[in-house]
């Protein structure tokens, strides 16, 4: 299944419940695919030996806070970087409490592909539904699941099979299309680089395998063009020729899609339009531009550009708003409700905004939404949400990079919750109507 064509950067994080095995499987990666230096073995050997293990403890390869290793659980995102002959990895082990979900919704933004880990001998837990919610309102492309320890089971077909078949039936309700499983034993190494003889009754490909097989991560180039501005660049140095002194420029990243000189296209909110007239980066001007480049853009006319505004194509701008239907992820202790007013972070504007309505919250036995007054801590709920100023925000589901957007506290700048613009799940799923915004 390992195949050089697919030699591309996957970006992956890890999901599951305490106790899982999430570290010990990311340390079995790193290990078994040859990714750690012998310095760092020695090392990890010896604090294992002091703690009178009897073998190597590989979580302690990820679970790099000193809270994290008294305690024995994942609290921070850690960040792994490792290669194969056929791919490489950017992988994020997230922490698998209930109280550190907004480091899984973190890791997984970005991901290309989650491995959520279910003990075999607990099944389906509360968590794990939870993860898997936030893996499809995220549209996380791919999801492997790794149904671990599957040694402390005696490598039990039937064990394995009513376990994949419930991660499965979830995974439907939620609209999650593309969904693999696997048997694995993080601690011993089954099926997690190399397919183990112990599970003959297995006949699918180990997880690293999966890895690297996956699609290569979606080329934002293939959209329409989206620029939020960062800055506007004006050099007023006197020193400066008449030239430089007259150069106006808009810096940021493309968010997605392709910009060229010559190319229309409109500023968003006013609304104006233009022409590409330059795009310069530090190491000299481009006739043509795809994301994730950072560059700064020269317009042909002299029109009025701030930090906030988006740059777009002509041809297929978005709509500008002031009220959005979003989903959002909850995570602050402190409870939301209609009304509540807060800080709305969307690409590079941030402007104040009010909670017009409470929709309901998911139910995560059910996966539906259900009638609610206010949100709490790691909820998953329906909003209605009135901005202050006009924001040209697009449905999540067909852009992931303009459909997001975070909501702030305004006295402590504490983020509060994780939002997606429309639906995520409309139209898919058996239940994609229950999610319907």
């Amino acid at each position: 299944m390992r195949s050089s064509e697919h030699s591309t950067l996957l970006r992956l994080a890890t999901a599951g419940s305490v106790d899982d095995g999430k570290s010990t499987l990311v340390g079995r990666l790193l290990h078994d695919s040859k990714s750690v230096l012998a310095d760092q073995l020695d090392a990890l050997e010896r604090v294992s030996r002091h703690r009178g293990l009897a073998h190597a403890d590989l979580a302690l390869l990820t679970d790099g806070l000193r809270a994290e290793r008294e305690q024995g659980i994942t609290i921070d995102v850690a960040y792994r970087y490792f290669a194969t002959a056929d791919r490489s990895f950017i992988l994020a082990d997230c922490p698998g409490h209930v109280q550190y979900t907004r480091n899984t919704v973190t890791g997984a933004s970005t991901a290309d592909a989650v491995v959520l880990l279910v003990d075999a001998r607990k099944g389906v837990l509360e968590q794990t539904r939870r993860h898997l919610a936030v893996a499809a309102l995220l549209r996380v492309p791919h999801v492997i699941v790794a149904v671990n320890k599957i040694d402390l089971v005696g490598f039990d077909e039937d064990v394995y099979t009513r376990v994949a078949a419930d991660l499965a039936a979830v995974a439907t309700d939620l609209g999650l299309l593309d969904l693999h499983s696997v048997p694995v034993s993080a601690l011993e190494g089954d099926n997690v680089v190399d397919v183990s003889s112990r599970t003959d009754w297995y006949r699918g490909p180990s997880l690293l395998e999966i890895l690297e097989a996956l699609p290569g991560t979606d080329d934002p180039s293939h959209e329409e063009f989206r620029f939020p501005v960062q800055l506007t660049l004006r050099p007023q140095e006197a020193a400066l020729d008449a030239a430089h002194r007259e150069y106006r420029g808009y810096a940021g990243q493309i968010a997605s899609g392709v910009v060229r000189v010559g190319d229309e296209v409109v500023v968003l909110p006013s609304g104006r339009r233009s022409t590409i007239a330059g795009i310069d980066t530090a190491d000299g001007e481009l006739s043509v531009a795809f994301a994730p480049r950072s560059v700064s853009l020269r317009l042909t006319d002299d029109i009025d550009v701030a930090r906030g505004d988006l740059i777009a194509a002509a041809s297929c701008a978005p709509e500008t708003t002031r009220n959005l239907v979003a989903t959002v992820c909850w995570l602050s202790d402190v409870p939301l409700s209609k009304h509540s007013r807060v800080l709305l972070k969307h690409t590079t504007r941030t402007t104040r905004a009010i909670i017009s309505a409470v929709d309901g919250v998911l139910d995560l036995d059910a996966v539906q939404i259900v009638a609610a007054e206010d949100l709490g801590l790691n909820d998953i709920g329906r909003l209605r949400i009135r901005t202050a100023e006009p924001i040209a925000a697009e449905p999540y589901a067909r852009h992931r990079r303009t459909g997001a957007f975070l909501l702030i506290d305004a006295q402590s700048g504490q983020t509060l919750a994780a939002g997606m613009v429309g639906d995520p799940l409309a139209g898919q799923g058996e239940h994609a109507d229950q999610w319907d915004i």
